[in-house]
């Protein structure tokens, strides 16, 4: 049985949010580039309701006939299946008692888990003692068993990567808004999951952002108590995954010296050398402005079913792309994943397989000719990644990253994959055309963009294009790749 799409507490009473949403009328393109400076005086209940919409609400509905009904959210999620929760520790937001509370999409409410403020408590598990004078904390978690119910221990990468797509949202909605958010991927998982009340059996804390401008610190807090609070069961059963629960166990940090210590080793990364002498191919300047503010864009977004053959710009491919590797405030350094990309139908780009070299805005040629047959097929022939105008490949060099991060490094790659997913997705919607996020085979999208991408892993897929209704062009994806020589 499907898991109920919703995380419902039984026992605690809801603050229903107000439904008259603020809308956030900056320019979706610009929402992406602010930097993390803060402007406002406060952090509201007004703005908080606005970030928790824009960041994982539901944005429409369709009825089908015969009853059924689809609810789409803010932020794209694999399988429509939203397994990200979003958890709030408020201590100065104006307009709402300091605590710790749940948010709820299906009934648009927060239920408070604990009583006063609990800022202290995670500037403490975070090593960060900021996040005690930050109005409040944004806490996203995933509940495994939504999940794996359809991709097994699979599952475990599609949570950072669905978490990552909606902190795209988050980070562009609260920059706009001057809240200066800040990632943090670094914390005692034990006690953040103690602070939520969360079974790391099924459910487990994945990242922090701060929020809001510096204030006054929140008074120390002793000991947090355990507390656990029911919900409705998502499912009459569920299937246990051991492998995802070993893997997100061995790249858990255990005290808060362990968290200093982890980022005092990740400010070490140096990247991967790179440099090419091949010649480049040239982007435009991406748009800095789309025209269409950030709440209209998001309230558009969807993932796209069906792609045309008809070819989006240049400019639009380069804007994408400028959108995807923005940097943004956090506890690790930028830079940790590389674009590849596949060509099938961008106007004044050949096309073939590139390398996206983010400092010079340009792509380097890996493979020249039409290769959409070869991009469905490495998408788990699904003709949506051959009929796309373009497709982005994230991967990163994974044993360099494990090196500098430990095992927690493999979170990141997936996380800031899913990040740089998102933000292409709003670039994508800002300025008309479409995306979706797809599955793939990893081995052969290393071995077809080898032996560029030796010594690397495939992470994350987004296609991009126009949709298409009736009567498109498909391509079927039954392509047998050779396998390539390493470097």
């Amino acid at each position: 049985m499907k898991p109920l799409p919703f995380k419902v507490y039984t026992e605690l009473v809801p603050l229903p949010l107000p439904h008259e949403i603020e809308p956030i009328a900056a320019d979706t393109l610009e929402a992406v580039a602010t930097p993390a400076t803060g402007r406002a005086e406060a952090l509201t209940l007004a703005q908080l309701t606005a970030l928790l919409y824009y960041a994982a609400g539901v944005t429409k509905k369709k009825t089908y006939p015969g009853g059924g009904e689809m609810l789409f959210r803010a932020a794209p999620s694999t399988g429509a299946l939203y397994q990200t929760e979003v958890y709030v520790a408020a201590g100065a937001v104006a307009g709402l008692e300091p605590g710790l509370y749940h948010f709820c999409p299906g009934d648009f409410a927060l239920r408070r888990l604990r009583g006063g403020d609990v800022r202290e408590a995670i500037a403490r598990a975070a090593a960060d003692e900021s996040l005690a004078r930050r109005a409040a904390t944004v806490i996203a978690s995933a509940i495994y068993w939504r999940n794996t119910w359809k991709y097994q221990a699979r599952g475990y990468r599609h949570l950072f990567w669905d978490s990552g797509t909606m902190l795209a949202n988050l980070l562009a909605a609260a920059g706009a808004l001057g809240l200066a958010p800040r990632v943090l991927a670094g914390f005692v998982d034990a006690d953040v999951n103690r602070l939520l009340g969360l079974d790391a059996a099924h459910e487990a804390a994945l990242e922090l952002v701060a929020l809001g401008p510096d204030g006054a610190p929140a008074p120390p807090v002793s000991a947090v108590h355990e507390s656990h609070h029911a919900f409705i069961p998502l499912s009459s059963s569920e299937v246990d995954y051991p492998l995802l629960r070993e893997i997100h166990a061995a790249s858990s940090l255990d005290t808060p010296d362990d968290v200093r210590v982890w980022r005092r080793g990740g400010g070490e990364w140096g990247g991967v050398e790179g440099g090419t002498s091949r010649p480049l191919v040239r982007l435009p300047s991406p748009r800095t402005a789309s025209g269409r503010g950030l709440g209209e864009t998001i309230q558009r977004r969807g993932s796209t079913r069906q792609f045309s053959h008809a070819p989006i710009t240049a400019e639009e491919l380069s804007t994408a792309l400028w959108a995807a590797t923005r940097g943004f405030e956090a506890d690790v350094p930028a830079g940790l994943v590389d674009l590849y990309l596949i060509v099938n139908a961008v106007e004044g780009v050949p096309s073939g397989a590139y390398f996206y070299q983010p400092e010079d805005k340009a792509l380097e040629p890996i493979r020249a000719g039409d290769v959409r047959g070869e991009s469905a097929y490495l998408c788990l022939e699904q003709p949506l990644g051959g009929d796309a105008a373009a497709v982005i490949y994230f991967l990163a060099p994974l044993d360099e990253i494990l090196a500098a991060f430990g095992d927690r490094g493999y979170r990141l790659a997936n996380l800031l994959a899913g990040i740089a997913g998102g933000r292409a997705y709003l670039a994508a919607y800002a300025l008309g055309f479409g995306a979706t996020g797809l599955t793939f085979y990893d081995g052969h999208v290393v071995e077809f963009f080898s032996p560029h991408a030796a010594g690397t892993d495939a992470i994350f897929v987004v296609a991009l294009g126009r949709s298409a209704g009736a009567g498109r062009a498909t391509i079927v994806g039954n392509s047998i790749l050779p396998r390539r020589p390493s470097a």
